[in-house]
């Protein structure tokens, strides 16, 4: 059925939600898991001659200890359970990272979960998922996540 699932992640309980049918799969179909976390920027700071991301490498790197720590601890579960798991954290846009780690990974699935359009989290996964449906090949798997978190 499935050999290698892409999971990418953004730390929230509302992306948690793809866990569940992510494991149930890789269980039957005997796949590994690819769990990504993309960090994106801090800001933006608008100039008028154009839109320049403004780093704060502190924060970046902070952010990124926390991505790693959290995709260890999923990584941890599934491992416990069997299910052969890897993680990767990147920096950039989220669906050239995705679309990325797809290809470097063979992946045959991509699982996310997402909402309506109500706040950054929904906004993320909702223009995620219409960039993925338009530049990938693979099947997506997109799970209608009911926690507000």
């Amino acid at each position: 059925m499935y050999n290698t699932i892409l999971v990418p992640l953004d730390g929230s309980k509302r992306a948690e939600a793809i866990l569940r049918p992510v494991e149930e799969l890789a269980q039957c179909s005997h796949a590994k898991i690819i769990f990504l976390q993309i960090v994106p920027p801090e800001s933006i700071v608008v100039w008028h001659n154009g839109v320049y991301p403004e780093y704060d490498q502190q924060k970046l790197e902070q952010r990124i200890r926390e991505a790693e720590s959290d995709l260890a601890t999923r990584q941890g579960e599934f491992r416990e359970k069997g299910i052969e798991a890897h993680t990767y954290v990147v920096h950039g846009p989220a669906v050239e990272a995705i679309i990325n780690i797809a290809e470097r990974e063979g992946a045959d699935l991509i699982a996310i979960a997402g909402h309506a359009w109500t706040d950054q989290s929904q906004v993320f996964y909702g223009s995620v998922a219409a960039g993925l449906l338009q530049h990938l090949d693979q099947p997506l798997l997109f799970i209608r996540s009911l926690n507000e978190e």
